[in-house]
């Protein structure tokens, strides 16, 4: 059981990015593998001038990943609904960003790699001097009676 444990632990710490197939240039995010994303996952990365800073202020982080230019958090699929995200951030659906050398810079303590998306965007908005912004979609909040 240790042997496992440990092996699983190398492996996940020898995983590199792997390049998106068709797509030159992209690389997608690897999770830990004792993680689960029922969720799906995206990630939405600051510039790393601001990464310490976004990190000691979140009330939970999940999976983030660094290289010398980006930050990287995860977040489930679809945080982009509705939300304004400020231009010095980037939005990557299913966790595939620009190539580089992106690594697992902190592992969640939970089974999910997920840090939740309405604080990381208050919070990147906060950083980035952005006033917060929602785009309704216009649909309904509620199922209408018959």
């Amino acid at each position: 059981m240790l042997r496992n444990a440990l092996s699983q632990l190398l492996g996940a710490r020898r995983a590199r990015p792997a390049e998106e197939d068709g797509v030159p240039g992209r690389v997608r995010l690897p999770l830990p593998p004792a993680l689960s994303a029922s969720l799906g996952c995206d990630a939405v990365g600051v510039p790393a001038r601001y990464g310490f800073r976004l990190m000691s202020h979140l009330p939970r982080a999940g999976c983030v990943f660094a290289d010398a230019d980006q930050w990287w958090w995860i977040v489930p699929s679809g945080s982009d609904l509705d939300l304004d995200w400020p231009e010095q951030a980037s939005y990557a659906a299913g966790a595939y960003v620009p190539a580089g050398r992106p690594r697992l810079i902190h592992a969640p303590d939970s089974r999910t790699p997920y840090t939740p998306p309405i604080p990381l965007f208050l919070m990147v908005c906060q950083v980035t001097g952005v006033a917060p912004t929602w785009d309704p979609s216009g649909r309904p909040k509620a199922v209408p009676t018959p």
